[in-house]
């Protein structure tokens, strides 16, 4: 058998896909890409994944695209502890969680994060750089987006709408978890995979301010830090470098965000 997984430290997508794998126990090559560096754009890559995203899984060369799809096809494949609950209505609550993570969660990591701390990196590339980043994507609509997260950060129109997002969501958890050790019941399942690296994006940019008055969404979080897979899933891949300049810029960030949030 062979299991390749395409990937990048800093992507929350191949993050909960790196936590699947580690939670079935199971055994795969990395291909690692610098999406900061454009490595993702090659006709290789786009050859496997036309999107040019990550991650992308590919078992024994069969192609699998879509990090959802990818954490479900991981659980059906592959022997090791179930991450579906068995029960109709925890299969329905996990995919509602896994289905809000698609359509509402993950569009909004991107803007926050590029304010943040990408916009930086792609700014010190010169002029030249920036606009060719943004050409790249074939979407005229991100590229719109894109050009205002890197030039005008948190002042973007769509940053505030996804930090009520975010806001929302953890309020959400919050509640969730009130009465229920995990997302979708008593079990860990795919949704708390699915949600796991978003939790840490917010914790990780030091946006503390979500997690406040939150207490059942703290108990959550510190148990899937806790838990052996989260240091194979998330904290190998994320080089040192990457980390640091990701912490530094949230603290300078900091305040823009809590301004945001506060304006909700």
């Amino acid at each position: 058998m062979t299991l390749e997984l395409y990937h990048h430290g800093s992507s929350v997508c191949a993050a909960k896909t790196r936590l699947a794998l580690a939670e079935k126990g199971v055994e795969w090559t990395g291909r690692y890409l610098d999406i900061l560096a454009g490595e993702h754009q090659t006709p290789e890559y786009l050859a496997l994944n036309p999107k040019a995203v990550v991650p992308t899984l590919v078992h024994d060369g069969h192609v699998i695209r879509e990090s959802t799809v990818i954490c479900e096809y991981i659980d059906d494949a592959f022997d090791g502890p179930p991450l579906k609950p068995t029960a109709p209505l925890a299969l329905a609550e996990m995919r509602l969680w896994t289905k809000r993570v698609d359509e509402d969660v993950h569009p909004s990591v991107r803007p926050i994060t590029y304010v943040t701390t990408h916009r930086h990196t792609i700014l010190a590339q010169g002029a030249d750089e920036v606009e060719a980043h943004i050409a790249f994507d074939p979407d005229p609509a991100w590229r719109a987006r894109k050009r205002a997260w890197i030039y005008d950060g948190f002042e973007a129109r769509d940053v505030r709408l996804a930090v009520a997002v975010f806001d929302k969501l953890f309020a959400d958890m919050d509640k969730r978890l009130s009465d229920h050790e995990w997302l979708a019941g008593d079990a860990y399942s795919l949704a708390d995979t699915g949600l796991t690296p978003y939790a840490n994006r917010m914790a990780m940019l030091g946006f503390d301010a979500l997690f406040e008055g939150r207490p059942h969404l703290v108990r959550w979080f510190d148990a899937v830090r806790a838990r052996p897979s989260f240091a194979p899933g998330i904290e190998q891949y994320l080089p040192d470098d990457l980390r640091r300049t990701m912490k530094e810029n949230g603290r300078k960030a900091r305040p823009d965000f809590e301004r945001l949030l506060a304006a909700q």
